[in-house]
């Protein structure tokens, strides 16, 4: 598996284990020319792997980050609200779309009384941005900060209470935005990935050694040379079709999120052809949580007591400083149930986490 471990960090999974030829432009169907048109024509159907509240308002917005990019997102609104709300923007799991775990959250946190954005990160989904299906530890921080940008700026919000959700790889996202932007009031990373530690150092940092990392960038700087020779970005590959015997416990229960009608979508990284294989050099080198020993604001990490990733709240839980930051761990629970599974999830204890600190 120590491929794997070498090629993970995008969708966590390897292009070299599910794939022999990495995917381009040319014979990958989610192409750039089909994803910018989806952004232009947005989807208006309910097209979400969750059912619509009763309870909630729903509407699609945009909101046009710092480097000029559209984000286009899901605006949920308690019904018969009134008034100044609190507000809270979610974004994640780390290759998914705001039509999978970031809605339900939305959508959720909505009922509990919270104005709520779900948004594609840039690159991704229906938000704009090119080359597709990149990730950057600058622009998707960035990403959190713009839709703290446009909560302040709408009349039925309460700018001094808006937090923000991350959940998987955007978990390590909200906490770097908590950390520069002082806006957000309170953040909670829900099963959270450090993208930048994993991608550096591989799982358990089994593989934290220069020449561990000098190899995996000689293997993403090769791949760029060829990128540019056939002018199309290769992918790294998402899940497989078929999960093969020997798959690890913790793709197995990603299969089973993104693979299946559980959490299947069409627009998903991780259901269907992966990240760009070089947009990983950059969290190799820019590690995305270094100040957040410096965060003020309340911090409450969320993660299974069986996830694979549990390590990484842990870790950086030992870093948070104050008496307003938070680790639950849920019995039982694997990463992947924190995506969606209702019985896990501790929407209650989220709900009170931000009633008390977005006051």
């Amino acid at each position: 598996m120590k491929t794997f471990f070498s090629h993970f960090i995008y969708a966590v999974l390897s292009t070299s284990i599910w794939h022999t030829t990495p995917m381009t432009a040319q014979n990958n169907p989610l192409n750039t020319n089909i994803m910018m048109e989806e952004k232009q024509n947005l989807t208006q159907e309910w097209d979400k792997v969750f059912p619509k509240s009763e309870n909630v308002s729903h509407t699609k917005v945009t909101i046009r980050n710092r480097y000029g990019i559209t984000l286009t997102a899901d605006l949920y609104i308690p019904k018969n609200a009134t008034g100044k709300l609190p507000a809270i923007a979610v974004s994640g799991p780390f290759g998914a779309v705001k039509e999978q775990a970031s809605g339900l959250y939305a959508q959720k946190m909505a009922e509990y009384g919270f104005l709520t954005v779900a948004f594609d990160p840039s690159f991704t989904g229906e938000s704009e941005g090119y080359p597709r299906y990149v990730a950057s530890p600058d622009i998707n921080t960035e990403d959190f900060c713009a839709a703290v940008d446009y909560l302040s700026a709408r009349q039925d919000v309460d700018d001094e209470r808006i937090g923000i959700i991350g959940i998987c790889g955007w978990g390590g996202m909200a906490i770097n935005a908590a950390s520069a932007d002082t806006r957000i009031k309170a953040t909670a990373a829900v099963t959270m990935y450090d993208m930048s530690r994993v991608s550096a150092n591989g799982y358990f940092d089994a593989a934290d050694n220069a020449d561990a990392r000098h190899a995996l960038r000689t293997t993403l700087n090769a791949q760029r040379t060829k990128d540019y020779i056939n002018r199309s970005y290769a992918l790294a590959g998402g899940l497989p079709d078929t999960l093969p015997e020997n798959a690890p416990g913790f793709v197995r229960d990603y299969f089973d999120y993104y693979k299946t009608q559980r959490g299947y979508h069409k627009r998903s990284l991780n259901s269907n052809n992966g990240w760009n294989i070089t947009s990983s050099l950059s969290f190799i080198n820019m590690p995305i949580m270094a100040y957040a020993d410096e965060i003020r604001s309340a911090v409450l990490l969320v993660h299974g007591e069986k996830a694979h990733s549990r390590y990484f709240s842990e870790d950086i839980r030992k870093k948070l400083k104050g008496d307003n930051k938070k680790l639950l761990i849920i019995p039982g629970a694997s990463h992947t149930d924190l995506y969606d599974n209702m019985d896990k999830i501790p929407f209650d204890k989220i709900a009170q986490f931000f009633t008390e600190y977005l006051r």
